[in-house]
């Protein structure tokens, strides 16, 4: 999909629901723990309820993009299933267990007798999120702002149009029970408005986009607002020499096909000339009993891969069952190779030599880097975040999976006793620079 068009400005309404959502934010900000907490719980309690509701909802927006032949990628993430739904609202719960992120003393210093400095963590504000197909992607980042204490103006694609307003529907009714401003949250729900978001400046703190390489690179490019994403998840597994062939096979495997469509799901596998072909010899029949496409240099294409790649393939992000194959000379080639065409998301080795996979672990510059273990992990959830709201690539904080302490900021309190600059410039009082 193309964005090429001029960000239209914000409409009267729009301005109108993003001026709401800032006075709900400052509500909400000042909430206690608790409050925050309960309105996660009933939050989840509403999306239950109405679980049939927004599975029928789901169903129909499911039929609707078969229809428009939309991408299986797209379809994948479209497709809510009971468990899936059961999943986010479980998860929902599990961030009101997490440590409460607001407020959180970081600093305590005294500065001078009398004057003392604090610096604690406070809300971003409001966030503005993009997401593409994936509807429970709604329900987590809805709690991840509550719980952090912010705002969120949300827009997700129209082709979870119908599943989006249902489970938004049970969200803010949740809210409402907790006896918290049910504007603290809202849904856009047509393209102009997801893109006049954009000019947003005054209103919103922070986007996050979460979708396609195209989507994120006009947001990145057309907004004043400071964004926080990654464009590609262009993740590689390098097999070493030095390797057990079962757990190569085990975690290569799962790496690509446990969820395709997946960022986190690896498009590049660079195998030791050494143990090249062993490894493909057994690792080709198992790919293709998976309906996996291989797609190799002319190395691996030698040794059975069916097609030969081309550049292209080592800068792509087939979020499918494709898979693209380089044999490597050593551990250098494969960090030169990952080095030039990774989208610095998550990227693995799998090794029994700890010199080999230290060396790998420290020169590789992405967000993950991986031992011994599939690139699937790179997740908020299964961090242990609860959830995520996104995904950074960038080497500035936050990076990784984005979940809670990505979502706030901090703030330096000094409090003093009449201090003035002026009795330190003329000796009458000294700086002590004292932890407390």
């Amino acid at each position: 999909m193309a964005y090429i068009f001029e960000v239209p400005q914000p409409s009267n309404e729009l301005l109108e629901k993003a001026h709401r959502i800032r006075l709900a934010s400052q509500k909400i900000s000042q909430a206690e723990n608790k409050i925050r907490i309960q309105a996660l719980n009933l939050m989840a309690d509403y999306l239950d309820k109405k679980s049939n509701e927004i599975l029928e909802a789901n169903h129909e927006d499911y039929l609707r993009a078969e229809r428009k032949s939309i991408s299986k990628a797209l379809l994948s993430r479209l497709k809510l299933s009971k468990e899936k739904l059961n999943a986010g609202i479980e998860g929902v719960r599990k961030v009101g267990n997490l440590p409460d992120p607001v407020h959180q003393i970081q600093i305590k210093k005294e500065l001078s007798n009398g004057l003392i400095l604090e610096r604690k963590t406070v809300p971003i504000g409001v966030l503005g999120v993009i997401f593409e197909s994936r509807p429970d992607a709604l329900m987590q980042i809805s709690s991840l702002a509550i719980r952090s204490g912010n705002g969120v103006m949300l827009k997700g694609g129209s082709e979870a149009g119908f599943t989006n307003t249902a489970i938004f529907s049970a969200l803010q009714e949740g809210l409402e029970e907790a006896g918290i401003d049910k504007n603290v949250i809202c849904l856009l729900t047509n393209r102009k408005d997801s893109m006049a978001m954009l000019n947003l400046e005054k209103y919103l703190n922070l986007i996050i986009p979460r979708g396609s390489n195209e989507l994120v690179k006009f947001i990145q490019e057309n907004t004043k607002i400071p964004v926080l994403g990654h464009a590609d998840g262009i993740c590689h597994l390098f097999i070493d020499n030095d390797v057990n062939i079962e757990m190569a096979l085990l975690v290569a495997l799962d790496s690509k096909i446990q969820y395709p469509a997946a960022c986190n799901a690896i498009e590049t596998l660079l195998v030791h000339k050494d143990i090249a072909e062993s490894f493909l010899k057994r690792a080709i029949p198992l790919f293709n009993s998976n309906n996996v496409k291989l797609i190799g240099d002319k190395k691996s294409v030698e040794l059975g891969v069916e097609f030969e790649a081309s550049v292209e393939d080592w800068q792509t992000e087939y979020l499918d069952l494709v898979l693209s194959i380089k044999i490597v000379e050593d551990i250098d080639e494969a960090i030169s190779h990952i080095q030039k065409f990774s989208s610095k998301h998550t990227d693995g080795i799998i090794t029994e030599n700890i010199t080999t996979a230290n060396k790998f672990m420290h020169e590789v510059d992405s967000a993950g880097v991986f031992h011994n273990c599939s690139t699937r992990f790179a997740d908020g959830f299964r961090y242990g975040f609860g959830a995520e709201v996104g995904i950074s690539t960038q080497t500035l904080p936050p990076r990784g999976p984005v979940g809670l302490e990505g979502l706030v900021t901090y703030k330096y309190f000094l409090k003093g006793e009449g201090n003035i600059v002026d009795d330190f410039s003329s000796g009458r009082a000294v700086f002590t620079h004292k932890d407390l």
